[in-house]
Formats: C-alpha cells, sequence, structure tokens
C-alpha cells in the first residue's frame, strides 16, 4: 500500500482491534471468575439448605425436574455410601463425592461439586462448568458489543484525523508544484509540524545549492562570453591581416599571428571544460592514487615545454604517499600548477615538484623562479578570469581557479607563499588525515 494516509488507517484500526481481542479476553475472563464466584455462592447456599431439610418429603417439591433453566443436579448419599436420591437421573455425577467445593470431570464435560454433611446423610450439589462459561460469553459480549458498534464511527474519526493530520504535507505539496522552474526562494517551515521541519529545511539547503549553481553557471558563462569575445575578436583581425598581406613575409608573419590567437584560444576553451568539469558531482568515483607517481607522470609530460624554454624542471622529493580520489581531477590539478610554474618562470628557470607526508596529511607543493604573486592579490587569483595587470605569458585566468575546485572537492585546502629563495611563488596542496596517507619510506628525489 503506498498510500501514507491507507497505511496509517489500517495500522491504527489494527492497533485498535488487537487491543480490543486482548480486552475481550480480559473481559472474559474476568466475568468468568464473576460468574464462578456467584454460582458458587449458590452451589453452597442450596447443599445448605437441603442440609437442614427432611429430604424424604421436601426434597422433591423444592428441586422440580422438569424445570429446564435450572442447571443445579442434587445428590443424597446415606452414611454408608449408598445415593439415595439424584434430582435428575440422566446426569452423569462421580459416584463419590467429597465435602466442600471440587471440579469433576465426567463424559458431559466438567461439573462444579460442592458437598456438605448432614446427621444422618451427605448431600451433593452440582452444576455444568458449561454453564458458567457460556454466562462468561455472554457479558463478555455485552460489554463488547457497543464497541463493535462504535467500530465504524472510530474509522471514521480516525481518517479524518489523519487527514488532518497530513494537511500540511498536501499544502506543502501544492506550494511545490505551484513555483515557477526559475522559483528557487526558501520554502517557508512556519506553521507546519516538527516532523515536517526537517524536511522543509532539507528541501531549502537543496534549493540553496541548485542556486548557487545555477548563479555560478550563470557567472560563468557570462565571463566566458566575455573573455571569449576577445579572443575572437583578435582571431578575426588577425584573419584580415592575413587577407590583406601582399608579401610573402607578411603573409607569413599574419600566419604566425593567427597560429598564436588560435592556440590561445583553444587553450582557453580546454581551461573552460576542464573548470566546469569540477562542478560539484557525485558521479566520479574516488580510488587510492599514489600522489607521487601521478606527479612523475605529469613533470615528464611536461618536460618538452620547459625545455622549450631551457627550464629546470624536476621532482626535487617523491616520498610514496597515496590519496584518496578521482585520478582524472588530482592529475588535472597537479598539471595546472606545473603548467603554470613552466609558463611564468622565465629562462634559465627551476620549476621543483615536490610530495611527501606530513603528521596532518599529504602534501604537493610546486615552487618556481617566477615573478610571484604579492600577497594582497593571493586571494584573488583563485577568482575565475582574474589576472595579475601587466602580466605575462598571456593565459585564461583558469588555472588555479581550477586547482582550487579540485582541491575542495577532495577536502583540501592551497595555499600560496613566496618561494624558498626569497622570490618566486611556492603552491602547496594540502590533503586531510582521511585523505592522505603515507607509506613509510625514504624520500627520493629524480630531476630530467
Amino acid at each position: 500500500m503506498s498510500s501514507l494516509r491507507g497505511r496509517l488507517l489500517v495500522s491504527l484500526l489494527g492497533g485498535v482491534m488487537l487491543v480490543g481481542v486482548a480486552g475481550g479476553w480480559v473481559v472474559y475472563r474476568n466475568a468468568l471468575a464473576e460468574a464462578d464466584a456467584f454460582f458458587d455462592y449458590h452451589l453452597r447456599q442450596t447443599a445448605l439448605i437441603l442440609r437442614d431439610e427432611p429430604v424424604e418429603y421436601l426434597l422433591a417439591p423444592r428441586l422440580p425436574s422438569g424445570d429446564a433453566a435450572y442447571d443445579f443436579v442434587v445428590q443424597v448419599w446415606s452414611l454408608d455410601g449408598v445415593r439415595v436420591y439424584l434430582s435428575r437421573p440422566h446426569a452423569v455425577l462421580p459416584e463419590i463425592t467429597t465435602l466442600g467445593f471440587s471440579t469433576v470431570g465426567t463424559p458431559e464435560g466438567r461439573w462444579r461439586v460442592f458437598g456438605v454433611q448432614a446427621m444422618t446423610r451427605v448431600i451433593q450439589v452440582a452444576q455444568p462448568m458449561s454453564v458458567r462459561e457460556q454466562r462468561a460469553v455472554a457479558l463478555a459480549l455485552h460489554t463488547l458489543r457497543p464497541f463493535a458498534l462504535l467500530l465504524p464511527v472510530l474509522a471514521l474519526l480516525i481518517w479524518v484525523a489523519v487527514g488532518a493530520a497530513l494537511e500540511p504535507l498536501r499544502r506543502l505539496t501544492a506550494q511545490v508544484k505551484a513555483r515557477r522552474v526559475n522559483a528557487l526562494e526558501a520554502l517557508a517551515p512556519e506553521h507546519l509540524p516538527d516532523e515536517v521541519q526537517p524536511l522543509v529545511l532539507a528541501l531549502n539547503d537543496l534549493l540553496g545549492r541548485l542556486r548557487g549553481a545555477l548563479e555560478r553557471e550563470r557567472a560563468f558563462m557570462a565571463d566566458a562570453a566575455h573573455e571569449l569575445r576577445t579572443p575572437l575578436t583578435a582571431l578575426h583581425l588577425q584573419m584580415a591581416m592575413l587577407a590583406r598581406a601582399g608579401t610573402e613575409a607578411e603573409r607569413a608573419a599574419a600566419m604566425s599571428t593567427l597560429s598564436a590567437g588560435v592556440q590561445r584560444a583553444i587553450h582557453l576553451v580546454e581551461q573552460m571544460l576542464a573548470l566546469s568539469r569540477q562542478e560539484p558531482r557525485t558521479d566520479s568515483p574516488h580510488v587510492p592514487i599514489r600522489l607521487d607517481e601521478l606527479a612523475r607522470e605529469v613533470v615528464a609530460e611536461l618536460v618538452p615545454l620547459a625545455d622549450a624554454g631551457t627550464i629546470d624542471l624536476g621532482v626535487a622529493a617523491a616520498e610514496p604517499t597515496t590519496v584518496t580520489g578521482d585520478a582524472d581531477a588530482l592529475r588535472t590539478l597537479v598539471r595546472n600548477l606545473v603548467d603554470n610554474g613552466v609558463r611564468y618562470t622565465p629562462a634559465g628557470g627551476r620549476v621543483d615538484v615536490s610530495v611527501g607526508g606530513t603528521p596532518e596529511g599529504a602534501q604537493l607543493t610546486v615552487t618556481d623562479d617566477g615573478p610571484g604573486i604579492p600577497a594582497e592579490e593571493r586571494a584573488r587569483v583563485f577568482d575565475r578570469f582574474y589576472r595579475r595587470a601587466g602580466t605575462t605569458p598571456p593565459g585564461s585566468g583558469l588555472g588555479l581557479a581550477i586547482v582550487k575546485a579540485i582541491a575542495e572537492a577532495h577536502g583540501a585546502t592551497v595555499r600560496l607563499d613566496t618561494g624558498p629563495s626569497g622570490h618566486g611563488l611556492a603552491v602547496t596542496v594540502s590533503f586531510p588525515q582521511a585523505q592522505g596517507l603515507s607509506a613509510p619510506a625514504s624520500a627520493g628525489s629524480s630531476r630530467r
């Protein structure tokens, strides 16, 4: 049953019926105990009355055998064990009686018996136990009959009460359905039951995250449109210059300029795609990754770029260090840091990559001999498309934004410092202990 109201109704009525059955059993047992006490009293009183009567001429008139409503059976015994009277000859009773109360079994069922001794005889009065049980059942049914008659009314009341209790959910559902697609304002948790408020708070949290994601997407699209306009305009102008080139030398210069512009546009698009892939997501698998091996692989890929600028690129220290995360994302993080270091380091400079473990977790550090970043601008360089004035070479302004997004997705932090030699830039990515596990091994370094 998928209806919450139906499940509540069935559960509540089932509980009421269960309690009713248990209550009926208790009522029956109490009624049976009352009937036992009542009929035992009458058994004893009848036996005591008959004890004081002359049985020979008074017993028969006092106990008319033809009265079907009279369910007592009387036996009278002489002191030598001979039965001298039986009020109902067809009744099957024990041939031997005991004084006082007793319950005996016969082929006709169980009987309740009371025996009393007179001067010359023993009188026994008996009654079938079935009479008492029937009386107890009648009393129990009489007590429970109003409850059974009111059960439909109770079901209707439960139906109405459950509907009233679920009314806030219905109103909340109607409120959500009536919203426009772009209406991401928080739902009002007022006038809602305590049990519903956690759901509303969770929905508000989801709406807040969705609103933030849409705002980031709109900002990204606006920034992307703005940033792409400039290189595309430049490409258009460069194509016009190529078309106006009159000599082979002018044509070659225009082609070179156009090729460089195309490469910048491609790099910008690649960075934008990389940044969009780092938006919050839950489908990327997190697996153990050797951070030191990943750093060596990225350095080996970028060695030709460093060689072209006569830059000394290498792994200064690499302890065997394992982190848990998205392999492709972490590769992008390391590549962006090393690529930035190579691009901003002048010819003859040095870029070092270090990987190691600390008591707090794992660390990846990339240092370069470039111009560095002033302390007052280090917070802003993580913004999308932000570039310092007069910075060369040209870039997209997305490299560190991508690094920060990937680090946050892995619970890591990014810190910018001045290089160890007093100039340049040192970028340190610190993974928490839960993410970074350093294997006990000696530190090693390797350079190309």
